[in-house]
């Protein structure tokens, strides 16, 4: 059994295995889920969720502060659903506002800029090749492609349009009036999924029971009312804009969407909404992978002191407060690493890299 010097928790793996989990106070496992179910009938993209396949299904836990539960929570609620089919992802959002403002027109436009809705999805998981979706109260869109996390080297890619991208918002209050409280806005997407081609795969649609890894954010400003028109409040101190709240359904644990092993899990179900339920399932590797996210921080924090990556595990452990598995093997030079875990029962060797990558290969015969 491998212990470290903290308390430790042990997670029971479904082949066999205990495997430590190397959470820090700072980094906790995900646990945001969500089961989507199939709509028995069409549903019409107005924004407005007066179908009642949408009544059949649950909305997820109001959002939270991005960085966590213990850090103030928001001024507002912010709520989605989910529903799927064979050609679309349907996404909807409630959010409560009291002063509906949006301004921005031109289609990929820094829409964060202004209050916005926002929808990132990584379909296989390795936090890599991932797309955003920016929407606003006037409906406008922002669709982008990160081939990695900028903390990796990935630039964005705003070139990519969602071809065939269904949209709608209802706003239940007037547009860009200071002089009355307005309700809420809600959003509807429906995103088809050959949209998802450049890098998830040629199949045309999820398999029952498959997850993807999908997160959901609200960016809202302070505004007051002046001159006709709303303005984003200042610091009288320094004279700039207040900083922007970030509320999301699953913790970053940091003000940084682009950490796609913190967002949460959507598992793809064939049961049709309000037919009955299917448990969510919790996948033994996503532990593994985990582990391996890990050592990925401790390798940065690693280069961040000492200029370079270390070159073996009994070095990197001397700079943590872990012991780690005999099982974990590790490849590395001053600028690269690559760390694998073997899962005999599994047949698999998850692996993960310098730039975050985190993918499985079958294991040699």
């Amino acid at each position: 059994m491998i212990k470290n010097r903290n308390p430790f928790i042990y997670f029971i793996i479904t082949f066999g295995m205990f495997l430590p989990c190397f959470l820090s106070a700072q980094e906790k496992m995900p646990n945001s889920h969500y089961v989507a179910y199939q709509p028995a009938s069409s549903i019409s993209i107005d924004g407005k969720l007066e179908e009642k396949e949408w009544g059949k299904v649950a909305w997820t836990s109001d959002f939270i502060n991005i960085i966590g539960r213990d850090h103030p929570a928001p001024k507002f609620s912010t709520r989605v659903k989910m529903l799927w089919d064979k050609k679309y992802f349907y996404i909807a959002a409630e959010l409560e506002e009291p002063n509906l403002w949006s301004e921005i027109t031109k289609r990929d436009a820094v829409i964060f800029h202004e209050n916005d809705f926002e929808v990132f999805i990584d379909p296989d998981g390795d936090t890599h090749h991932y797309y955003e979706i920016e929407i606003n109260a006037l409906g406008t869109v922002w669709d982008l492609i990160l081939k990695k996390p900028y903390r990796d080297g990935g630039p964005a890619d705003s070139s990519w349009d969602i071809d065939g991208l269904k949209k709608g918002i209802h706003l239940d209050g007037t547009l860009n009036n200071g002089e009355d409280i307005d309700e809420k806005w809600t959003v509807e997407l429906a995103i088809p999924w050959k949209a998802f081609n450049d890098f998830y795969s040629n199949k045309k649609s999820p398999e029952n029971g498959e997850q993807w890894r999908v997160n959901f954010s609200r960016v809202h400003w302070d505004t007051e009312w002046k001159e006709g028109q709303y303005i984003k409040k200042t610091d009288p101190e320094t004279g700039k804009n207040l900083p922007e709240y970030n509320w999301v359904w699953a913790p970053q644990g940091a003000i940084a969407m682009h950490k796609p092993e913190m967002w949460g899990f959507v598992q793809f179900s064939k049961i049709v909404a309000g037919e009955g339920p299917a448990d969510f399932v919790e996948k033994a590797e996503e532990k593994v992978k985990w582990e391996l996210r890990q050592l990925y921080y401790l390798q940065k924090a690693y280069f961040k002191k000492h200029k370079k990556y270390s070159e073996d595990l009994t070095t990197l452990q001397k700079e943590s407060e872990w012991r780690f598995s005999e099982d974990l093997k590790m490849e590395a030079t001053a600028s690269k690493f690559e760390i694998k875990f073997p899962i005999i029962d599994q047949q698999k060797v998850w692996h993960i890299r310098e730039d975050g990558k985190c993918w499985d290969t079958t294991l040699k015969k």
